[in-house]
């Protein structure tokens, strides 16, 4: 809150290039419509071309781009086989990527008992496999440009376990430790990363859970609130964050610093 009030403005963005995977739908999707306001040029990415093209459309009207600032490209990210393409396709385009935010995945809700292996495989391919590659694609630009933000859309789930979330946990407890290790390589390279760990959000992650046996309503944080606390984050270089309603991030406080009086 200190950030969004007295911290650098969200149109200091304005002309970078910035790469969002997952844009069709949920965080990707305001995120998009954030920085269309504050005249980014974007790549927009998912596996539904039909909803990018609606989110570009959108996104037209919003802020002040052209047809040539939004570039739609569709793909499933776990082809990781296809990032370096895409790479190529995106600085053909731009010429260079200024800031890569991975948020694209997938959520899980089931017994641990109950969860087959493949499910932990598909949260790991999706979660943690697919940005990692991806970052891996556009490192070397931006160290060879000595400029660039990595940002990961993460989960407070990557910050304690959670009964029914064991293997959304191990992918976002994963992706969490690769990105720290990141952040310490890429400072000599003046390459930011931001880590962004949301609470409960009201988008269709529930409804794209892998398994759901559970159909619990909480209050949430609206997708249009978050993108926008992300980009307080992020135009302000934080290095991590945690964005959730009440009490979310009460508790995820007490487990950081009395993890003993957090017991489920």
């Amino acid at each position: 809150m200190w950030k969004e009030r007295f911290g650098n403005r969200i149109d200091k963005l304005k002309g970078r290039v910035c790469w969002v995977t997952g844009a069709s739908s949920g965080i990707g999707e305001y995120l998009s419509y954030e920085l269309a306001r504050a005249n980014c040029k974007l790549v927009l990415s998912a596996r539904n071309k039909a909803a990018l093209d609606e989110v570009k459309k959108r996104c037209l009207t919003t802020g002040r781009l052209t047809e040539d600032d939004i570039l739609v490209l569709p793909f499933d990210v776990k082809n990781v086989g296809y990032h370096k393409e895409a790479m190529q396709i995106v600085l053909k385009k731009f010429n260079q990527i200024d800031i890569l935010i991975n948020n694209a995945g997938r959520s899980q809700r089931e017994f641990i008992i109950d969860t087959d292996i493949s499910v932990d495989k598909e949260l790991i391919d999706l979660n943690v496999l697919s940005p990692i590659s991806l970052v891996k694609c556009v490192l070397p630009d931006m160290i060879k440009r000595k400029s660039g933000h990595i940002v990961v859309t993460s989960s407070l789930a990557g910050k304690f376990g959670l009964p029914y979330s064991a293997s959304y946990c191990l992918s976002k407890w994963a992706i969490n430790g690769w990105h720290e290790s990141l952040y310490c390589e890429m400072k000599q390279h003046n390459i930011d990363v931001t880590i962004v760990c949301p609470g409960p959000i009201d988008t269709k992650c529930e409804d794209n859970c892998i398994s759901n046996s559970f159909k619990k309503s909480v209050k949430k944080m609206t997708s249009s609130r978050c993108a926008e606390l992300m980009l307080v984050a992020i135009v302000n270089k934080l290095q991590e964050v945690w964005i959730a309603r009440q009490p979310f991030l009460f508790f995820t406080y007490l487990n950081q610093f009395l993890p003993q009086l957090v017991l489920w």
